[in-house]
Formats: structure tokens, C-alpha cells, sequence
């Protein structure tokens, strides 16, 4: 699937290019690691479940990036759990472009994506600390509402649940 987003996202103006991505980039490649050392430099160890690139390679795993032009503005991939449930894994955008509506266009995709292959909730599990608290904010936004630990996860105090029905 592969989607071609004009226009604007609360005040900003981009031009996305989201696709299905095979973890091949070295920006992607750079991006992960960047997401996977704030992960480690924000939670202990234990509370760490960023994926890395055997990670996300994984069959149940749909991985998306999203482009303008030759710049790497993001990346979101979706695990899926069972044919009616979904998990958002590796939301990231770099931080050099944070604040241009990319994390907007990623998580509408990946919401319309899920709603295509009919999935009926989406999960994630983020951080409790306030580093996390912009993405909990833009979750939230989308309609994504605080629950209860899912699929493997344990109840963390480092951790948060949200949902959101589709």
C-alpha cells in the first residue's frame, strides 16, 4: 500500500509519500537507531520494547515509511496480534523535522491501513515519563484512549496502554 499525502496537518504543509518498506534504507537504518537509543537512554532495560530491524522483520509485522522526496520523515510499522487485533510498534520521526505533521500522516495511515485488512482495535504501549508525553498527546488525538496491558505485555509503572476501536 503505498499513499501519496497532500496538503496540510495543523498548519503545516508537506507533501508525504508513505509505502511499505523493507528495511533496506540506511536512513531508516539511522532513524531506528536513534529511536531504539532514546528508548535505552529514557527507560530501564526491562521496560524497553522498541523493536530492532530482526524485529520488524518479522511476518507479522507491516512497516511503513514516509518520505518527501529524498528525506526520511518517519516511520510506523503495525503487529498484527490476530486477524481483529493490531498493535503500533516503532512510531517514529526524526527529530530534526518534529512539529511538521509527519507523526499525523504515519498514524492515519496506519489507522486507515488497519481499517482496510479489517482490524477492529489498535493497541500500543508507550512510556509513562514525560518524554513520551507528545506522543501520548497525538494518540490521543486520534482517538486512542488509556487501557490495560494487552497480548504479552505486563502491567509496567514505565509503561502506558491505549487503544482505540476502529
Amino acid at each position: 500500500m503505498q499513499r501519496l499525502w497532500p496538503g496540510s496537518v495543523e498548519g503545516t504543509h508537506l507533501t508525504v509519500l508513505i509505502t511499505i518498506d523493507d528495511l533496506t534504507h540506511p536512513q531508516v537504518h539511522a532513524l531506528l537507531e536513534e529511536h531504539l537509543d532514546d528508548m535505552r537512554a529514557t527507560s530501564p532495560p526491562e521496560s524497553v520494547h522498541a523493536l530492532d530491524l530482526a524485529g520488524l522483520r518479522h511476518p507479522s509485522i507491516t512497516f511503513f515509511t514516509a518520505w518527501e522526496n529524498q528525506t526520511l520523515l518517519g516511520c510506523i510499522a503495525l503487529k498484527e496480534h490476530s486477524p481483529a487485533l493490531a498493535e503500533i510498534k516503532s512510531m517514529r520521526t526524526p527529530k530534526a523535522i518534529r512539529g511538521r505533521g509527519a507523526a499525523t500522516h504515519l498514524l492515519r495511515h496506519l489507522m486507515d491501513f488497519a481499517r482496510e485488512k479489517g482490524i477492529e482495535a489498535l493497541y500500543l504501549e508507550t512510556g509513562s515519563m514525560a518524554f513520551f508525553e507528545p506522543a501520548r498527546q497525538l494518540y490521543a488525538r486520534h482517538g486512542f484512549v488509556f487501557c490495560g496491558s494487552f497480548a504479552d505485555y505486563t502491567d509496567d509503572p514505565n509503561s502506558c496502554f491505549m487503544m482505540c476501536s476502529l
